[in-house]
């Protein structure tokens, strides 16, 4: 039987429901019902039920959804079950920020190391992770487990770096370059990061409440 097509949007609003979830339980909540998730998240008790029942639904009439549960079978459909092993390429300020973020690990995802082409910073550590000279992708990537990589370096090497990822081997990609991949292999998964788009549409909804007022 052919798995069912997920739609994108509905699995963009999977990480809301996991980190709602997450806080619902801190509070000590055991169970609610989807009238007071849409509440919460802002979102219709409709689309919650249809997005949830695209993964086997999760609730009892009557009863709602137990929070705990619900929690982890969202983790699982999102893979956070399972620990990510990930390689930040560019260790400026940018990648030595997401090497600092310790909740990555929490989710299950490890950033294990850093390349970058500076040579001051070779063996430099950031939080325990090392930096490693980019010349050393390829014996690294062949003695260690990479899931992911990430990218933060200029976008002029940002296809020529990826595709050297993806010939070693690598199936997804967080790219934070300004630019779209153009990859070798267009199965590889890549999840784009546009931090100046997020600042652009941020500047068009104050501009638009102000003409609005």
């Amino acid at each position: 039987m052919q798995e069912k097509e997920i739609s994108q949007a509905v699995i963009r609003r999977m990480p809301r429901y996991y980190r709602y979830l997450g806080e619902l339980l801190e509070d000590g909540v055991e169970r609610i019902s989807s009238n007071d998730l849409s509440k919460r998240m802002n979102v219709t008790a409709s689309q919650i039920r249809q997005d949830l029942n695209n993964f086997g639904g999760f609730g009892q009439q009557g009863y709602g959804y137990n929070v705990k549960f619900l929690y982890e079978e969202i983790g699982k459909i999102l893979g956070l079950n399972q620990k990510h092993n990930i390689i930040v390429i560019g260790a400026g300020n940018l990648g030595q920020a997401l090497a600092n973020y310790v909740k990555f690990e929490k989710l299950g995802f490890v950033i294990t190391a850093l390349f970058d082409v500076n040579p001051a910073l070779e063996g430099v550590t950031v939080r325990g992770i090392k930096i490693h000279m980019l010349d050393e992708l390829e014996d690294y990537c062949k003695d260690h487990v990479v899931d992911i990589a990430a990218l933060t370096m200029p976008k002029e090497k940002a296809d020529a770096i990826a595709n050297r990822l993806v010939n070693l081997g690598i199936q997804a990609i967080w790219n934070f370059a300004h630019v779209d991949l153009d990859l070798i292999d267009k199965d590889v998964v890549v999840e784009n990061v546009h931090l100046s788009d997020s600042l652009m549409q941020l500047s068009y909804n104050i501009v638009k409440n102000k003409q609005n007022k």
